[in-house]
């Protein structure tokens, strides 16, 4: 498929520890197109929320809208860069994956990522990955998958990741972690995380990388568009 002659959008969502950041990455760059990281997006502000010590709580409500005013957030040579500073590592910790879940279901913080996403999906072919963004951020997508596996093997690829970074921190705490953002996720009230009814479930558990990324190159590649 030759993704420069033709503008394609690929939806991929799911639970935490799906894989989903790692194959939308791989598929970017086998298709030469851009990789947008929105759970990155929703974990950068809850960084900068940790940072100036801004809860999700009704009381501090404008001091967030202020926060999400002077915020500037974007993506450059596979870096997350808030406010001009590169914040890899630093959104990737327990403290912020649970900020960013509880602050993805405040309508400030999803309005002002979800439209800069918009933009972003409407100027050029990308490949997104996050919670809603088949059922929400691009719906009109050409291609959308649902990415999920078993809560034990998503803790187990997690806690291997932390482990390898220098984090102390058990499986028991990463399990725990995982299952109490899939209730967040699944439950909060706006935009959910659920399966879009066009989406292809992709379960991946005892899936390799290789596996994975063959098949969502596959389904693009069989689309008769190449």
């Amino acid at each position: 498929m030759n993704t420069k002659e033709k503008k394609i959008r690929i939806a991929i969502d799911g639970p935490s520890g799906a894989g989903k950041s790692t194959i939308a990455k791989a598929v970017a760059a086998k298709l030469d197109i851009d990789y947008i990281d929105t759970g990155a997006m929703y974990r950068a502000v809850g960084y900068k929320m940790i940072s100036e010590g801004i809860s999700v709580a009704d009381s501090d409500r404008e001091r967030l809208k202020n926060m999400l005013e002077r915020t500037e957030i974007d993506f450059c040579g596979g870096n997350i860069i808030l406010d001009g500073e590169i914040i890899n590592d630093r959104i990737r910790t327990p403290e912020v994956s649970k900020m960013a879940s509880d602050c993805s279901a405040l309508p400030e913080v999803r309005s002002k990522l979800t439209t800069l996403q918009k933009q972003i999906a409407a100027s050029k072919s990308v490949i997104m990955d996050g919670r809603d963004i088949g059922t929400n951020v691009i719906k009109d997508a050409e291609f959308k998958f649902f990415m999920t596996a078993s809560a034990e093997e998503r803790a187990g690829r997690r806690h291997k990741e932390l482990i390898e970074k220098g984090q102390d921190i058990s499986y028991a705490q990463v399990l725990a972690d995982i299952k109490t953002r899939d209730k967040n996720d699944s439950t909060r009230a706006l935009n959910p995380l659920r399966q879009a009814d066009d989406a292809e479930l992709l379960d991946t558990t005892g899936m390799s990388i290789e596996d994975v990324i063959r098949f969502i190159l596959s389904e693009v590649e069989k689309s008769g568009t190449n």
